[in-house]
């Protein structure tokens, strides 16, 4: 399986801004997947998850009404929708897979299998 992200950029802050992620490969293989990012000098983080038919989703605290996580499967994409951008939301996005099912998404980096390349969004006046 291969992930590719996509839609980052500069944006000014309150902006809105739409990441994709691409599967490709043996998507079959594909249950949960989500959003994590990294800024410079901070550990990846948990931002976004959703599992395979899309009826459980879990975000962090610090997104959690501003973004807005979903997936078509008929595309094997999944999105983030980012709104209200502040400034402490700059970071390298990744998107991330798993290849087990569970109930419940994850939060830990190590439960994901798969990962995407990462797309700098950056926020800035």
């Amino acid at each position: 399986v291969q992930l590719q992200a996509s839609g980052g950029g500069l944006v000014q802050p309150g902006a809105s801004l739409r990441l994709s992620c691409a599967a490709s490969g043996e998507t079959s293989n594909i249950y949960a997947m989500g959003w994590f990012r990294q800024a410079p000098g901070k550990e990846r983080e948990f931002v976004a998850a959703i599992t395979r038919g899309g009826l459980n989703r879990d975000y962090s605290d610090s997104v959690k009404g501003r973004f807005t996580i979903s997936r078509d499967n008929t595309r094997n994409t999944e999105y983030l929708q980012m709104s209200s951008l502040k400034p402490e939301d700059t970071a390298v996005y990744y998107c991330a897979a798993e290849r087990v099912w569970r109930r419940h998404v994850a939060r830990l980096p190590t439960s994901y299998d798969y990962w995407g390349q990462g797309t700098q969004v950056t926020v800035s006046s």
